[in-house]
């Protein structure tokens, strides 16, 4: 991370087990434990983090939410945390995502930190842990949440100082690999449309 006049500049790192650990869980299958279920046709990847909503009253549920991709670099706003559980985003269906988070406690923007979820990795953020929003990368994607539902107010949120820009970076590779996806994206939109305004032959027939 760099301070430069008003702005702070913060560098996405790869999201690992032990990096993450301050924060909560990385979800992923590597290093997981694991054993043959099914007669021998599936894996179970078992325990992969702790859901914890029972504070209150709170029962687990089950949310996908649906997020365009934020333009690079990434611009943080807000921070938010909940007090009262913890919370699993899951990518789905190859889905990427930025994840920013910082310590419980009083918040402090100087201790925010960034990590680049790879392919086939979730979090789970324990409770208390300040966390930017969803950031989606990329493309439009899909997100399995665990979450809490139930009584009492369980977010929480705070405006990041206006008059201090706090500012993600990707590396390269992931900067390329948004860049290549916008590309297919257009080209997948272009010919779309083409194959759209080109009539058939039942169209044109008499």
């Amino acid at each position: 991370m760099s301070t430069t006049g008003s702005r702070q500049i913060i560098e996405a790192l790869s999201l690992t087990r032990a990096a993450f650990s301050e924060y909560g869980d990385v979800i992923e299958t590597d290093g997981a434990r694991h054993f043959a279920i099914n007669g021998g046709r599936a894996t179970r990847f078992d325990d992969l983090a702790t859901v914890d909503t029972a504070e209150a009253g709170g029962l687990p549920s089950i949310s996908i939410f649906r997020s365009v991709p934020v333009p690079h670099p990434v611009v943080l706003s807000v921070m938010e945390r909940h007090p009262w559980a913890s919370q699993a985003i899951i990518p789905m269906n190859g889905a990427a995502c930025l994840i920013v988070v910082a310590p419980p406690g009083p918040f402090d923007a100087s201790r925010i930190r960034a990590f680049l979820a790879g392919p086939g990795q979730g979090v789970n953020y324990r409770r208390g842990v300040w966390h930017h929003p969803l950031l989606a990368l990329h493309r439009i994607g899909d997100f399995l949440v665990v979450d809490r539902k139930g009584a009492g107010e369980n977010c929480e949120v705070v405006d990041l100082d206006p008059t201090m820009q706090i500012t993600v970076t990707l590396p390269v590779a992931a900067i390329r690999g948004s860049r290549q996806l916008s590309n297919e994206s257009q080209e997948s939109d272009f010919v779309g449309k083409s194959n759209a305004a080109a009539p058939s032959k039942s169209d044109t027939s008499a």
